[in-house]
């Protein structure tokens, strides 16, 4: 395990979505003190969105889903993070959330900074009924099913958890916190 840091930094938990996609990596790069937590699909998706998932964070470190005990929960145990962004978060990730399923690098890590009370911001994919949202190489229109968007609002009531539904309410949402934590 790397050496703690000397103050707490931002976790950021990448998942296979590509809506949004862009636009949390535009914030990322613009964050100092941010380390990165891929889903496996999350790592895959980058990459097939044409982005290097090492050189997102440069300063930052980066964590993989190769475990199946996901190890870097230790780092919420001994106080290396203040914030866990979720962004962008797919249904699926959401669903394991809401049911408390704690079976991926991201979802347990979730799971862990809840029970170490480190608050979560998460970029929920499925908010509205239509959408239009880039694929690798075209724009596609998708309409959530209801229980993606059930998921959403019910994720809504979890404590230490805000949703957001837009890149530019996370950014509001996460210049907040970071000026709390400041």
């Amino acid at each position: 395990m790397q050496a703690r840091p000397e103050k707490p930094r931002l976790a950021w938990a990448v998942t296979g979505s590509g809506h949004y996609l862009e636009e949390c990596l535009e914030i990322v790069r613009e964050l100092e003190d941010v380390d990165l937590f891929y889903s496996r699909a999350g790592e895959e998706v980058v990459r097939m969105y044409g982005y290097d998932p090492k050189s997102i964070v440069p300063e930052g470190r980066i964590y993989r889903d190769r475990a199946a005990s996901s190890p870097p929960v230790g780092l919420f145990y001994r106080g290396d993070y203040h914030t866990l962004v979720v962004a962008p978060a797919t249904s699926n990730t959401v669903a394991k959330m809401v049911l408390g399923l704690s079976d991926t690098l991201v979802t347990n890590i979730y799971a862990q900074a809840g029970k170490c009370r480190v608050p979560s911001i998460v970029l929920a994919c499925d908010t509205i009924a239509e959408v239009d949202t880039p694929a690798p190489d075209r724009m596609v229109r998708l309409w959530p099913r209801k229980i993606d968007l059930e998921h959403t609002e019910k994720l809504k009531t979890y404590e230490a958890t805000t949703v957001v539904e837009s890149a530019d309410e996370l950014f509001a949402t996460l210049k907040q916190r970071l000026a709390e934590v400041g």
